[in-house]
């Protein structure tokens, strides 16, 4: 059926493409294969031909000889699915977004018109299948469905996300395919689709994979500015115990997108690299040496200055050192070796010292505690310039909410259980810092909730119990100095908490 006639060369419907040359000979073969060839060859350059082809392309989906694509026993028809799959792939090339210079937003409202559009052939096609997948004659439309299923999650995941190139419109209508595509393969959810509902079911995620590695290479994966979110987004949705036998396909697209100079597609790859990192086993990330490579790559962005990058690298870090740490074997004869966490606490404390920026100073002080954590009694390793570090934040006002000083006080007072041997040489100066923060918080008449200073006040009291444990007595009787002679009633009640809690043993190294 052809409703605006012939638009095919002389010489022939795949003359000049790279079209295989074995289609069907049926009338309804021929049409597809036309409306491929306008899409493929030259003429689809223009908008008169593109926009023709859809209409051909909805009203043969509409003729009544195409509910017969999905029979699988008609000869004439061998070869339709492979058809119909190139099909879907050169609509869903039509209504990719293209990369624009910055400023460039008016192609991103004809890319979602053209997607809109697309999105509604789509849903046609996969109501076809649902038709033929309901009738008793028709047993081939699993098969059918396999060449179009993958190209058609590509298609619905690139434009049901908010990006530029997307409209409300186009969300809802890609949507609308994503789920109606679900509902033909008997999947769940996505993750089912990507990795099979039980066992005995492959999945998708290999033949998507597939699809996308064409454009994630170093040379093409810029080109197409949807490819980088329809990976991530894709592969988000693997987990254990699937994920790790793709671990040759997703690592290096995720290493290359973590590579680029753009701030954006540096957490991208970071967040694709973490997910890797959660959901692999260590013992696949340690050969052929990939845990150290990804390792190297989160190091490198330590030394930017956006706290987003910062903030995403530093989660990553603490679940890979757990993985890096397997390969390490301590013999108990002499000093633990330093280990990759203390290669990277050492770069952090070093960057802490002399940082003013806040974003970066609260990114900093928040991951610090779980580094403390990490380490534990290592840490005496590092005491030094963490209490330089601890005294220095406890200094400077971080604005209402106060994130970067409650942070170090929490990592003060994972410092004093784990290092408490060390910790009575240091006491005057922790002491001096501490009820210098307490006075301070206790004056503030600044925008400070009134929740944020009693938070401050308690986690400053804590640690002061926990550095008199750690040198039995001294505190409290320092403070004793200075009890009745206090004047402000919030650093009185601190000290004669101080004073009336700080009982028994020292702390335990945990």
């Amino acid at each position: 059926m052809e409703p605006h006639g012939p638009r095919e060369s002389p010489g022939g419907p795949w003359e000049g493409s790279s079209l295989p040359g074995a289609w069907p000979s049926s009338a309804l073969g021929q049409a597809f294969s036309q409306i491929l060839h306008q899409f493929a060859g030259q003429e689809s350059r223009r908008d008169k031909a593109r926009n023709a082809a859809l209409e051909d392309l909805a009203a043969l989906l509409e003729a009544k000889e195409c509910d017969r694509l999905f029979e699988g026993s008609d000869a004439s028809l061998r070869g339709m699915p492979e058809m119909l799959g190139q099909v879907v792939k050169a609509l869903g090339k039509y209504a990719a977004p293209a990369e624009e210079p910055e400023g460039r937003g008016d192609r991103h409202s004809e890319v979602a018109e053209k997607a809109a559009a697309v999105a509604l052939l789509f849903l046609k096609l996969l109501r076809k299948v649902e038709a033929a997948k309901n009738s008793l004659v028709c047993p081939a439309w699993k098969t059918s469905l396999r060449p179009l299923a993958g190209p058609i999650y590509v298609f619905a995941v690139t434009h049901s996300l908010e990006q530029p190139w997307t409209s409300q419109r186009s969300q809802e209508v890609a949507g609308q395919v994503l789920a109606l595509l679900l509902q033909v393969t008997d999947c769940g959810s996505v993750a089912g689709f990507l990795h099979g509902e039980n066992e005995d079911e492959k999945g998708r995620f290999s033949a998507i994979m597939g699809l996308l590695k064409p454009e994630l290479n170093k040379d093409s994966w810029k080109n197409n500015p949807a490819t980088k979110y329809v990976f991530s987004w894709t592969l988000q949705k693997v987990t254990r115990p699937w994920l790790s036998q793709h671990l040759e396909r997703i690592l290096p697209p995720s290493l290359l997108i973590s590579d680029d100079y753009q701030t954006e597609n540096k957490i991208l790859g970071v967040h694709c690299l973490h997910h890797i990192v959660l959901n692999v086993p260590a013992a696949d990330l340690l050969q052929y040496n990939r845990a150290q490579v990804v390792y190297h790559a989160l190091f490198n962005h330590l030394y930017t200055r956006e706290h987003h990058l910062v903030q995403a690298v530093l989660l990553c870090l603490l679940d890979l050192f757990p993985v890096l740490e397997k390969a390490l074997h301590w013999k108990g004869d002499g000093a633990r070796p330093t280990t990759h966490c203390d290669e990277v606490l050492q770069l952090i404390l070093t960057h802490m010292e002399p940082e003013h920026r806040l974003l970066l100073r609260r990114t900093y002080a928040r991951n610090l505690a779980a580094f403390v954590k990490r380490l534990g009694i290592l840490t005496v390793r590092h005491l030094k310039r963490l209490e330089r570090v601890i005294t220095g934040y406890l200094e400077v006002y971080d604005g209402p909410e106060e994130e970067a000083r409650l942070k170090i006080l929490e990592t003060l007072k994972l410092l004093l259980q784990y290092t408490w041997p060390r910790v009575s040489c240091r006491l005057v100066v922790l002491l001096k810092a501490l009820l210098k923060l307490i006075c301070d918080v206790a004056r503030d008449s600044s925008l400070t909730p009134e929740c944020v200073k009693s938070a401050l006040l308690e986690e400053a009291t804590d640690c002061l119990i926990l550095l008199d444990h750690c040198s039995p007595g001294r505190v409290k009787g320092l403070l004793a100095k200075i009890a009745h002679s206090c004047e402000d009633s919030q650093v009185g009640s601190c000290i004669r908490r101080v004073q009336q809690l700080s009982e028994g043993a020292p702390c335990d190294a945990t």
